[in-house]
């Protein structure tokens, strides 16, 4: 009898467990990035009456006798099944489809978590949302590469931060001239190109026919000039296909020297020989344009996106994107050996494993929904399905003491 009393102990109270965890799951039904729990029972342990006996000659053999005394807890697991994706329209909102977890930094301690509520401090540090903790990841250079095997550091974006200047280097052509123009007819365009520093400069190319098919022409630039001197020509086919293309002087570039700054080089594209992709010789009237240069100057960041990499990209005001920053991601080999640490984070423990950082699109197989949460993987109808199972037997378990404390008292009544 006292071994049925203190087996119905152990059931109330560990029913009381499994109830407390069937709360805590129900409370964070809503918690962004929350990953619900369950609890497993397992046998304490058993008092053996008997041992078995192995079969003698013509007697049989006996099985052990054993009383089992009650049940503990077996295990508190986390269950890291994937949450829905709810969209929410914020541009640092981010929700991890897969493995993964989004790392984080309170100050030398290193934090993990599935929900991505961040925003940006008054200091530009990329935060979550509810604890401050800073959102890890690897810069990219000023050309918006991130290098292979670049340091993990908390992100910080500027929204004053500059995008550098770059020179032009290439001008690409297209268009026709025209094959019926007569001899000293000339076709002019133009295009703005800039140097190192950023400062605009005029740049025209001036064709002139000089026979059937053939143009020579001439670059010009009153704020820097262009060598070398001289005049390039052009050669189109019979069949208006560009057929050569060459430089002032037989040179490979032209040189554009400013009075202020570094000489810089300039590549033309006229388009491919044998093709009419760039200029083109048609009897059409000259149409021909410098359709495009790779100069920009410097610009103020302006604006920031998030895509499925996790790559921070940023918008300045002379027109440029590029990246700023990629978000890490960590993975282990056993997530339910995380340690819970309160506001929505884990820690790593001595079961989980070291984490893996990596990179969507790189180490991790993950992608991040940008402009979304994931939302607790919580099972509303399981869990209310589990609160009255643990009820019943937490009834149970109450029924057994109290038919022990019943039979106990019958015993003591016997002297009466």
């Amino acid at each position: 009898m006292i071994r049925a009393l203190l087996a119905g102990v152990a059931g109330l109270r560990n029913h009381q467990t499994r109830m407390d965890v069937i709360g805590n799951n129900i409370a964070n039904v809503n918690t962004v990035g929350f990953k619900t729990s369950r609890v497993t029972f397992r046998e304490a342990f058993a008092q053996t009456l008997r041992d078995a006996a192995r079969p003698l000659g013509n007697q049989g053999g006996v099985n052990p006798m054993q009383i089992g005394m009650g049940m503990n807890i077996g295990s508190i697991d986390q269950l890291f099944s994937q949450g829905s994706l709810e969209a929410t329209g914020q541009p640092f909102d981010m929700g991890i489809q897969g493995d993964g977890m989004f790392v984080l930094r309170n100050g030398e301690q290193a934090l993990y978590t599935r929900s991505g509520n961040f925003q940006l401090d008054a200091e530009g540090k990329l935060v979550s949302a509810g604890s401050g903790f800073v959102v890890q990841g690897a810069y990219a250079d000023a050309q918006g590469n991130i290098a292979s095997g670049a340091s993990i550091e908390s992100i910080q974006i500027s929204l004053g931060q500059k995008a550098p200047p770059q020179a032009t280097d290439l001008i690409a052509l297209s268009g026709n001239l025209s094959s019926s123009a007569e001899v000293g007819d000339t076709h002019t365009m133009g295009i703005t190109v800039y140097d190192g520093l950023g400062n605009a400069h005029s740049l025209e190319l001036t064709f002139t026919n000089t026979g059937p098919g053939t143009w020579d022409w001439t670059p010009t630039c009153d704020t820097a000039p262009v060598t070398p001197a001289g005049n390039g020509s052009v050669t189109f086919g019979d069949d208006g296909s560009l057929e050569a293309f060459t430089y002032p002087g037989g040179a490979a570039a032209l040189t554009l020297t400013p009075t202020v700054g570094a000489p810089f080089d300039i590549t033309i594209d006229p388009g491919t020989v044998g093709g009419i992709d760039g200029l083109s010789g048609f009897a059409n009237p000259s149409s021909a344009i410098v359709e495009s240069q790779n100069g920009y100057q410097a610009g103020d960041l302006v604006n920031v996106s998030v895509d499925s990499r996790g790559l921070i990209s940023g918008q300045f005001s002379n027109g440029v994107t590029r990246p700023l920053a990629q978000v890490a991601l960590a993975s282990f080999n056993n997530l339910s050996g995380l340690l819970r640490s309160g506001d929505s984070v884990y820690e790593a423990s001595a079961n989980s494993g070291a984490p893996i950082i990596g990179f969507v699109g790189g180490n991790s197989g993950a992608t991040i929904t940008p402009g979304a949460l994931e939302s607790s993987n919580v099972d509303i109808s399981q869990e209310f399905s589990n609160m009255i199972i643990a009820q019943r037997g937490f009834q149970a378990n109450a029924r057994v003491i109290t038919a022990a404390d019943e039979m106990l008292t019958e015993l003591v009544n016997l002297r009466r």
